[in-house]
């Protein structure tokens, strides 16, 4: 909102500051942090008398988790609070990769909000039905990408048409052109990265962390996507407007530094359905607007580790009744390993920083 001032920098030179993305994403990172650690108090008392007993544990689970009970979940809304208020102030809201993306936010947020809802008032691990909720993520999903499909004004690349391609990295010139079938390809991107990331939110700081290098790592890859000189430089390409999305991704950086704050060990709040679901569905967006889905799957190969491993197990449990892991996600399998939570954690957010590096590499490897 705040870039309409720039109309007035020809009377006043400052307002000329809020052209550049790099000042508004500085202001993003602050403001949503800012948003978090003022309202972030109030938020979690008015859950803690709501919520009563708050999220419910598992009884199979591992029994350092059973000090938790009474922890309020829905903390998401924090986080949401946090970018959806620095994005109204800094975000340049006619770009159509900022709008498609926080309609995508918005969407999964209200999504997992109904199940954590149903999780606390039930009692129960089990909320929205599973094929239900996989329907109403699809439907958003894909219609976010039709709509960023539509709103692409991109040049043709080798007879493929860039708004609906498949790009790959170490390959500066191959592209596949999906055609509308890009429309469910990019939906099923953003669904798995939501997915991926709800399932890695199983202990304290886990998911924030990483969710914080990949919102990083996708910052340098829209700043440089959106940037024709970068991007000719880095010979990869040119997606016009995606620069746009540096300013949203640092909101939600801001806002997940906040929020870690009061989910640092012992947790104050669980970010719950409510924050997973959003912030995999907006990294997962970003990658298809800047066409670096690929890309993600090894940026967030923790998320895809965290995934893998509760498929792998439900899918031999059911021909064998053998488990593969002592429990999933993997996560849990090393709590019954014996390394304690805060071991996990860390060694986890080793790894996410290590593939990050790996994914961003890729940007020069051409």
């Amino acid at each position: 909102m705040l870039i309409w001032l720039v109309e007035f920098s020809d009377r006043f030179q400052f307002f000329n500051l809020f052209r550049y993305i790099t000042f508004r994403s500085g202001a993003a990172v602050f403001t949503s942090a800012l948003i978090v650690f003022l309202f972030g108090p109030a938020i979690i008392s008015a859950l803690k008398i709501r919520q009563g007993k708050g999220q419910p544990i598992r009884a199979d689970g591992p029994q350092t988790h059973f000090k938790k009970a009474g922890t309020p979940t829905m903390g998401g809304l924090m986080i949401l609070a946090g970018i959806v208020g620095s994005a109204l102030l800094w975000a340049d809201l006619s770009n159509a990769y900022v709008v498609a993306t926080l309609l995508v936010t918005l969407g999964f947020g209200a999504i997992g909000f109904y199940d954590d809802y149903l999780k606390v008032t039930k009692q129960s691990d089990k909320g929205f039905s599973g094929r239900r909720r996989l329907f109403f993520e699809f439907i958003i999903a894909g219609g976010a990408v039709a709509f960023m499909m539509y709103a692409a004004n991109l040049a043709t690349i080798d007879g493929a048409t860039l708004s609906s391609a498949l790009t790959f990295p170490f390959f500066k010139d191959f592209v596949l052109d999906l055609g509308w079938f890009f429309i469910p390809f990019g939906a099923f991107v953003i669904v798995a990265a939501g997915n991926s990331v709800n399932l890695t939110d199983g202990l304290d700081g886990l998911a924030t962390v990483p969710v914080i290098i990949a919102a990083s790592s996708f910052a340098v890859i829209a700043y440089v996507v959106g940037n024709s000189v970068f991007a000719t430089y880095l010979q990869i390409n040119y997606v016009p407007g995606t620069g746009e999305l540096v300013v949203l991704l640092s909101a939600v950086i801001g806002a997940c530094m906040g929020f870690l704050w009061f989910n640092a060990p012992p947790a104050a709040i669980f970010m719950g359905d409510t924050g997973s679901l959003a912030l995999g569905g907006l990294i997962g967006s970003v990658a298809v607007a800047t066409k670096h889905e690929i890309v993600m799957a090894i940026i967030c190969g923790l998320f895809v580790l965290e995934a893998l491993s509760v498929i792998v197990q439900v899918a031999v449990y059911k021909r064998t009744k053998r488990r593969v892991f002592l429990m999933a996600p993997i996560h849990h399998h090393f709590e019954k390993l014996g390394w304690t939570e805060s071991q996990v954690v860390i060694r986890f957010w080793i790894i996410s920083f290590g593939l990050a590096l790996i994914g961003l590499s890729t940007l020069k490897l051409r």
